[in-house]
């Protein structure tokens, strides 16, 4: 399709129901409609990853300015594309340098780190942590990074902040014209939007000595719709191009495939994944086997 409508569609669902929820609901039942915006929020999110793939339309414009109202506030489009876009160098995946999106730490890194921040790094290694402090750290580390690169004008930076501030603001004056105090939409609506998407993200890649051995499969999961199929972890990897609709379709054409190529990295459901991470470390923070000697000055 040139036009991906049922992407359009849940783009526009999306939106729709965010406002919907913030200026019909939230007067009258303010607890469901701010529950309701942060589902909405955790979809965005997984709307942003759909259109920096190329989707819904060929127009890499268009797909941008389709979902550029930044419901969670923090990560401006263009600054997640380039990081996702480089965390998609499969050989490269879990590396602590190489991949954006690692949660690993070199040795020499961590032991330099203050022991409380070491102390809450473990607790965000279980799948509880990463939903509760996963989206405080990850939002601090990336706004340190970019500080870091404004300062010395990484290619790109600059404009990706000057299209995005303009978007949250629009995003913030539609949250005060609710009635929604700014403290509030971050705490009930941010917050959980992320850790919900945290509960995906937290055991996507391990290390494993194989890049293919590194991405998960999660098979069924009422949350996939919220997902967008990203569950399949490693058809997405696999097929980045293809559209969250057809992961399922292509997943069940090679299921054993699929399975024996990621050496059975596979839970049936993220049940079963909280039932064995849920309140335990899924591993050490430091990575297994890169980078454990400092650079030499």
């Amino acid at each position: 399709m040139r036009l991906e409508w049922p992407t359009l569609g849940l783009i526009i669902l999306c939106y729709g129901l965010w406002a919907v929820a913030g200026f019909a609901l939230y007067p009258v039942v303010p607890v469901l409609a701010l529950a309701l915006m942060a589902v909405m929020a955790a979809l965005h999110s997984s709307l942003v990853h759909e259109c920096l793939h190329g989707h819904p339309t060929r127009r890499r414009l268009i797909n941008e300015a389709l979902v550029t109202l930044p419901l969670s506030l923090a990560y401006p489009y263009r600054r997640y594309k380039a990081t996702h876009l480089a965390h998609h160098h499969d050989e490269r995946l879990t590396d602590p340098f190489d991949d954006p999106e690692s949660y690993y730490r070199a040795r020499w890194q961590y032991d330099r780190l203050p022991g409380l921040l070491k102390r809450l790094l473990a607790v965000n290694n279980t799948l509880l942590g990463r939903m509760v402090l996963g989206p405080w750290l990850v939002a601090g580390a990336f706004l340190l990074d970019e500080a870091r690169l404004l300062r010395s004008d990484a290619p790109g930076v600059r404009r990706a902040w000057a299209i995005h501030l303009p978007a949250m603001a629009l995003v913030l004056a539609l949250v005060w014209a609710m009635g929604i105090p700014l403290w509030l939409y971050v705490l009930a609506v941010c917050w959980p939007g992320l850790a919900l998407i945290a509960i995906r993200t937290f055991a996507e890649h391990q290390w494993h000595e194989t890049p293919e051995g590194r991405t998960i499969i999660v098979e069924r999961s009422p949350l996939a719709w919220l997902f967008l199929n990203n569950n399949l972890h490693i058809v997405h990897h696999k097929t980045p191009s293809a559209p969250w609709y057809a992961l399922p379709r292509l997943y069940r054409e090679r299921r054993e495939e699929w399975q024996a190529m990621n050496g059975g990295y596979v839970f049936p459901n993220y049940l079963a994944l909280w039932r064995r991470w849920g309140l335990w470390a899924k591993e050490p923070v430091v990575h297994p086997v890169l980078h454990r000697e400092a650079p030499l000055p």
